[in-house]
Formats: C-alpha cells, structure tokens, sequence
C-alpha cells in the first residue's frame, strides 16, 4: 500500500487535517494495522515539500496547530497516474515458503512437516477470514475475500508441491 498516493486520494476527495486523513485511511485501508500520527505528518510534509499538497488554512487547536491539506494540480496529476495504471500482474515466483521447502530438502528435513505447519496456519487464517466476512461490512468483505482468494492458491501450491517432494528433493539435492 502506498500511503502517500492513498493520502492524495483522500486529499483529492476533500482538504482534511492529518487527523482526518489518518482516521479515513484507518477506515478504510489499515485492517489492523493503523497509521501511526507521526507517519502521517511526516508523509503530508514530503508531499508538501515536493508541491503535491499545500496548506490551505492553520487553525489554533488544543496542542499543535490544525492545518488543512489541499492536494495541488502536481499531487492530482501523479494519484491520477498511479490509479489508472494497472498492477503488474506477475506472480510471485521467489516466495519465502518456497525457500523454506527446498532449504529443508537439501539439508535433508522434513519438508512436509514445514508444509503442514503452513497448511494449518493459512486454515486458520482462512476462518478467521471468513468469520470477518460473516460479520464485517462490505470493505470488511471484500478485503477478506481477496485474502482467501489468495491462501486457496497457496493452499492449492501447498498440496502440489507435497505430491511432489520426492521429485523436488531428487532435483534439488543433486544440485
């Protein structure tokens, strides 16, 4: 996640104080994983420094002074940019489970043990997953479901690199 170019998104929606801009992006894009303030400020200065924000208004508040963020024409060129451009749709083909598993074969340890461990571990998080999409709203939802979607394929790679450890292990250890 971007945290500058999704501040520019929220900033594009409406000037906001840093306290906003943290609580919206909270709300909608942390899943337990919040913001920290300092983060905040510390992205809105850079974005500032760089022309893609500006300072609209500076109120006195109970601590530090409330200032209001505008994104500027250069801050909505570049969000606009960064949003119509697509992901790049590579898979992932240097994973750290990936190296666990072959790691274990040619030091001869029981790879399958590794993935088992990993098999239960995304099972978990699957009902977990679920359970948010039973109770959540719909961004709740929709983020668990891309979640799931993404620990079927890795469960679906789990059980195919199982059925062929004896193949994997005589390839790597020759090596």
């Amino acid at each position: 996640m971007s945290v500058p170019l999704t501040l520019l998104g929220l900033l594009e929606r409406e000037p906001s104080h840093g306290y906003d801009l943290k609580r919206d992006y909270d709300a909608y894009f942390s899943r337990g994983r919040p913001l920290p303030f300092g983060q905040v400020y510390a992205t809105l200065g850079r974005l500032a420094r760089d022309g893609k924000v500006v300072i609209s208004e500076v109120q006195p508040g109970v601590g530090p002074e409330r200032k209001r963020y505008v994104i500027t024409e250069a801050g909505a060129t570049e969000f606009d940019a960064w949003l119509t451009e697509p992901l790049e749709a590579e898979p992932h083909l240097q994973s750290v489970l990936f190296s666990k598993v072959v790691l274990a074969l040619m030091l001869g340890r029981p790879a399958h043990e590794y993935l088992d461990i990993q098999r239960g571990a995304h099972l978990e998080r699957m009902r977990q997953l679920t359970e948010i999409r039973r109770s959540g709203s719909l961004v709740d939802t929709l983020l668990a479901d891309h979640g799931l979607f993404h620990l079927e394929a890795d469960l679906r790679w789990i059980d195919t690199t199982t059925a062929r450890l004896d193949a994997l292990r005589a390839e790597v250890v020759k090596a």
